[in-house]
């Protein structure tokens, strides 16, 4: 029944996930976006909701360490096994100048969250601070973002159907992160797992299906920027966004582990997507081949 639950969660999250970000882009569609911009905000931030939800749920029922390696294992997968699959279906080239406001960002959250780790909690002020980030980039990434025209070929969605599927979608995504929380916690203890590896991988990898599926069929479709803004705008907003208000919540006590093990990891990726989006202008197929053995190693490490 467990495994039950934790399939159906999975399900749950990747099918509202895919809704919530098809009304989402719909919307901002109709406000004459950028899709650099769709894919940083609306599709980087509908996709991590589930990872939101997730660690809210579990920092809530006093599983701290699935929280936060639900945000830290999340932001390697994204970068490793998302943009490593996506890359490899089809080369993600992209200009630099248009990715360097969001990758400082991107490497300034990651510090940021590594630096708050250190003491072994992250406040509520630490929280507010975080919060206050994800305030700022959007502001920034909106305001900067404006087309004079709508270049999508695809047909629009009316906005009422947008809205329903947006908040449908979130519906969904709610049920699917407690049967996710509540099953991963069951198998864990039934293993003798730690929560932080089960957080690390299981759940991360899980509540990241909808990033993988949207980079994935934008990558397929040529959307470089969407491929790409939807992971560098997920990763924004695990750290100010998901950790920020799941500490505003409730302070979310951290293992060392995460400092001392996991962070290099994240800082490694982040730093690695920074070197072939300036020397590369981009991810070719055989750089994407590379970050997905990167990911077999680092899953390797943890696991052993």
């Amino acid at each position: 029944m467990t495994y039950l639950m934790f399939a159906i969660g999975l399900a749950a999250l990747f099918f509202g996930g895919e809704y919530l970000v098809r009304g989402a882009s719909a919307i901002a569609r109709h406000f004459r976006l950028s899709p650099l911009v769709i894919g940083l905000t609306i599709v980087g931030f509908g996709t991590s909701a589930p990872e939101l939800l997730v660690s809210v749920q579990a920092a809530l029922a006093g599983q701290p360490a699935i929280a936060i390696g639900n945000v830290i294992g999340s932001n390697i997968a994204n970068v490793l096994l998302i943009l490593g699959v996506s890359a490899v279906i089809a080369a993600l080239m992209i200009p630099v100048t248009r990715l360097v406001r969001d990758i400082a960002f991107m490497l300034g959250a990651c510090a940021l969250m590594w630096w708050m780790l250190g003491d072994g909690v992250i406040s509520r002020l630490e929280g507010a601070v975080l919060f206050g980030g994800l305030i700022t980039f959007l502001g920034l990434a909106f305001f900067t973002g404006k087309e004079e025209s709508d270049s999508s070929d695809e047909p629009l969605i009316e906005q009422w159907k947008a809205w329903a599927m947006t908040i449908g979608g979130l519906v969904v995504l709610v049920i699917g992160a407690r049967l996710l929380v509540d099953s991963s916690t069951q198998i864990a203890r039934t293993f003798g797992i730690s929560e932080a590896v089960i957080g690390l991988t299981i759940v991360a990898v899980g509540t990241s299906l909808p990033e993988l599926a949207t980079s994935v069929i934008a990558a397929w479709r040529k959307q470089t920027e969407i491929a790409v803004g939807n992971v560098i705008g997920s990763n924004i907003f695990n750290v100010f966004g998901i950790l920020g208000v799941t500490a505003l919540i409730t302070p979310i006590p951290a293992e060392a582990r995460f400092a001392s093990v996991d962070m290099p990891w994240v800082m490694g990726s982040a730093l690695l997507l920074t070197a072939f989006a300036v020397f590369l202008r981009g991810i070719p197929r055989i750089a994407g081949a590379g970050l997905l053995v990167i990911y077999v190693i680092y899953l390797a490490l943890i696991g052993g």
